[in-house]
């Protein structure tokens, strides 16, 4: 996949990823001298480049932007016509955007959602894929974190009770988001 530095992004799955719980997204450059194709992604060369929090509304119910709103008619829907189902019954996690200040080259991507619905018992949906980036910037992404080791078991982002969030205070773990 290839687009440009300042590009919308986002991931498609043929399941919801609609748990309360922030969308994650990074990208590590991939080393000189190596392919997408070929490297691991190991190292200190992770940077996030954009997560979601919550909001609560005036009767005080917590949503996140990754969630349906209408998840229970359109779990429904689709369970009712499986046989009718194609390609096309798909859906997008949360859009997020490449920094326009982003070196060009070849990147790994990690999309994440941490479903944080259960008290203290946090779980982790990823997905990764490679990128071309191009018409980038001469930024310099940063902290950079490796996988895994950038999220510890007991960190107060993942190991949480939800109730006691409130709108716009909950922080996801890792490091702070890098926006170019």
């Amino acid at each position: 996949m290839e687009a440009p530095a300042g590009a919308t992004v986002h991931w498609k799955t043929s399941q919801q990823m609609n748990h309360p719980g922030p969308t994650q997204y990074y990208l590590a450059k991939v080393p000189e001298g190596s392919s997408a194709t070929k490297w691991d992604g190991s190292g200190a060369s992770w940077f996030k480049f954009h997560t979601t929090t919550a909001t609560i509304d005036a009767a005080k119910q917590m949503s996140w932007p990754n969630q349906s709103k209408n998840w229970p008619c359109e779990w429904q829907h689709r369970a009712e016509n499986k046989a009718k189902m194609s390609s096309i019954d798909q859906y997008n996690t949360v859009n997020a955007t490449i920094p326009k200040s982003t070196p060009s080259g070849e990147y790994l991507v990690r999309v994440e959602q941490i479903a944080l619905h259960q008290p203290n018992q946090p779980q982790i949906y990823l997905a990764c894929s490679q990128i071309k980036i191009t018409g980038g910037g001469n930024g310099t992404p940063s902290p950079l974190v490796a996988f895994p080791g950038a999220y510890s078991s007991r960190d107060p982002a993942i190991f949480l009770n939800l109730a006691s969030v409130g709108s716009g205070t909950y922080v996801g773990p890792g490091p702070a988001v890098w926006s170019g």
